[in-house]
């Protein structure tokens, strides 16, 4: 009998991630540490807060907006919430349009950039995925990553950063 606990599936069984769609990801740094940036507490309620980026978080950023799917971001002191477009316009880093790359390809090309230009890896291993179905739910999604920053202390991934 294995001794080991059986890893939970975080993809859809069956579901095939390189169909057209939009897809929101959720990426969190190892062991959630906030490497990425510092969002200051009781901020402007005007403005809104400002997420001050770490060289780490600069670094994601470059890489996140060479990402030709990506639709919209949100970098958070420990994780990145997006949203992915596929179409038939063409995978991201291509010089011509082919077949589509899986959100999976897309995640582990942009976290192996990411590792290669920091030197060492500061993601957990896989990352989080829901599949948008209705534009309603589009709508609602977009505005959760929008409004992330400010409810950065409800955030369920939310540590008390040291900055």
């Amino acid at each position: 009998m294995d001794s080991y606990p059986k890893r939970k599936r975080l993809r859809l069984y069956g579901y095939d991630y390189s169909m057209y769609g939009l897809y929101f990801i959720t990426i969190c740094t190892f062991e959630k540490q906030c490497i990425l940036g510092s969002i200051p507490v009781g901020a402007d309620a005007h403005i809104g807060p400002q997420i001050k980026l770490t060289s780490y978080g600069e670094i994601v950023k470059k890489h996140l907006l060479n990402i030709k799917t990506l639709d919209q971001f949100c970098i958070m002191p420990n994780h990145i919430h997006m949203i992915l477009s596929l179409s038939d316009d063409g995978p991201m880093w291509a010089s011509a349009p082919t077949k589509v790359q899986s959100v999976s390809q897309i995640v582990r090309s942009f976290k192996t950039l990411c590792t290669k230009e920091i030197g060492h890896s500061i993601f957990q291993r896989s990352f989080y995925d829901h599949i948008i179905r209705t534009e309603k739910e589009y709508y609602k999604i977009s505005q959760y990553i929008y409004n992330n920053p400010a409810q950065w202390e409800a955030d369920q991934l939310y540590q008390n950063d040291p900055t």
